[in-house]
């Protein structure tokens, strides 16, 4: 079942893209990103009421605070960059080196988690990276 998450998560991703694009045309990237996130939030709070999950707050211990806090300054970090590439690059290109990031979710997941890239993700992260810097240039 993951693996339609991640694949949803993939489609609404590159919708966002494009939808993002059209939105900053006509304000600053920083108040464009401000304006996204409220939507987030009141979009994850609605998600939270609706499925019940809210009750558990009380449990969620202070490590797990402090990486969620430390993971929204990271994305916050990256909506502000990435929408002001967005609004002075070309969508295609802002994509495509945005997906750089892959490079450290591996570097970070080896180190922290000590999980292993198999020959075949060796080789996928290769064509991946390779696959991005040719559409650079």
């Amino acid at each position: 079942m993951w693996v339609v998450f991640a694949s949803l998560s993939a489609i609404f991703a590159g919708i966002t893209s494009i939808l993002a694009k059209c939105g900053i045309k006509n304000t600053s990237s920083t108040l464009a990103t401000a304006i996204r996130t409220i939507v987030v939030l009141l979009f994850a709070w609605i998600m939270v009421f609706i499925v019940g999950s809210w009750n558990t707050l009380p449990q969620v211990d202070w490590k797990s605070w402090l990486f969620l806090v430390l993971s929204g300054l990271a994305t916050g970090a990256s909506w502000l960059c990435y929408f002001k590439a967005l609004r002075d690059g070309t969508t295609s290109t802002v994509v495509a080196i945005d997906k750089l990031s892959i490079i450290v979710t591996i570097a970070f997941s080896s180190i922290v988690f000590k999980e292993k890239l198999s020959w075949k993700g060796r080789i996928g992260l290769i064509l991946i990276v390779g696959g991005t810097v040719y559409m650079l240039f």
